[in-house]
């Protein structure tokens, strides 16, 4: 029932209600039906692209097989003729021959140099000098690897220059002249090294590896093995070098003390000190004459 007084209610309300309702769904209808009646794209194949790659992979390994085959087969055409050669050679070496040792034990000494150059010389001592001065400027790649290796292995030659006279004159000569033989050669030429050997080496560290090799502290000095000679060397270079290296790092640590005090005193410690006490120290190393100074302080050393 309608309450007394209350408005009446106009009926084309909700007929105008649904006539809105159901022309915004024909409205939508027609939307959609504009959009799936688009052409659709086509859809890839993966079972396709899967195939055509297995072929291209299949492809690429066939060629690269028979061209394996073919340089195979070539290599085996050529040398044929000298397939005799490595069984002559192990013949020779079954039979005791003397010149295949010598070549053999001469190979295996070239395949040596490097860590001979390395052990038996003062390029230990040099090359760690080298290297911390480089790091006590705080260039880290400035001079390179390869200017300071090639440094080293000059100096080291000069250095090791009155030696290798000395073998030459001792042993090498000798032998190219069919003086001695090779056994004899090879001990005379370790003589001069074993001399610079001890003349750089510490007492103590002789002693400490005597004791390790079981020798007794009278023994003389030239019947000390050479290993153990060799690995007291080592020692005593290290030890040389990171003494040398010690002093050299002092003035460019002062360099950085001062002007960290100087940028926390002004303030600015957010500004890193290494940025700018850098080109202090590199004005420095070269007032001084820096590199002059530390070749004469490694050549005095020896």
């Amino acid at each position: 029932m309608r309450t007394p007084g209350a408005p009446l209610r106009n009926n084309a309300e909700p007929v105008c209600e649904i006539r809105a309702a159901v022309s915004q769904l024909l409205k939508c209808g027609g939307s959609l039906k504009t959009v799936y009646s688009q052409p659709r794209l086509p859809v890839p194949d993966r079972g396709a692209t899967v195939w055509k790659k297995v072929m291209k992979t299949a492809k690429i390994c066939l060629g690269t097989s028979v061209a394996f085959i073919i340089c195979v087969a070539a290599l085996t055409a050529v040398s044929r003729n000298a397939s005799a050669a490595p069984f002559d050679t192990i013949k020779s070496l079954l039979d005791n021959d003397q010149q295949s040792l010598q070549i053999i034990m001469i190979l295996t000494a070239i395949t040596l140099i490097p860590t001979m150059l390395i052990m038996l010389t003062g390029f230990t001592r040099i090359i760690i000098v080298l290297s911390i001065v480089r790091n006590a400027i705080g260039l880290q790649n400035m001079p390179p690897n390869t200017v300071i290796i090639g440094l080293a292995i000059f100096i080291t030659y000069f250095v090791m220059s009155p030696v290798l006279t000395q073998i030459n004159d001792v042993a090498y000569q000798p032998y190219i002249k069919n003086e001695i033989q090779f056994t004899e050669f090879s001990e005379k030429a370790m003589e001069p090294i074993r001399d610079f050997m001890l003349k750089e080496t510490y007492q103590s560290d002789l002693g400490f590896f005597e004791d390790l090799a079981k020798i007794d502290a009278s023994t003389d000095v030239k019947s000390v093995p050479d290993h153990v000679i060799i690995a007291s060397f080592i020692t005593s270079e290290l030890k040389h070098a990171f003494a040398i290296g010690f002093f050299i790092y002092i003035p460019f640590i002062v360099i950085d003390m001062i002007v960290a005090s100087t940028l926390m005193a002004m303030g600015m410690m957010m500004l890193p000190p290494a940025m700018i006490s850098m080109p202090f120290k590199i004005l420095l190393f070269v007032l001084v004459d820096g590199w002059k100074m530390t070749i004469g302080t490694l050549i005095n050393s020896f």
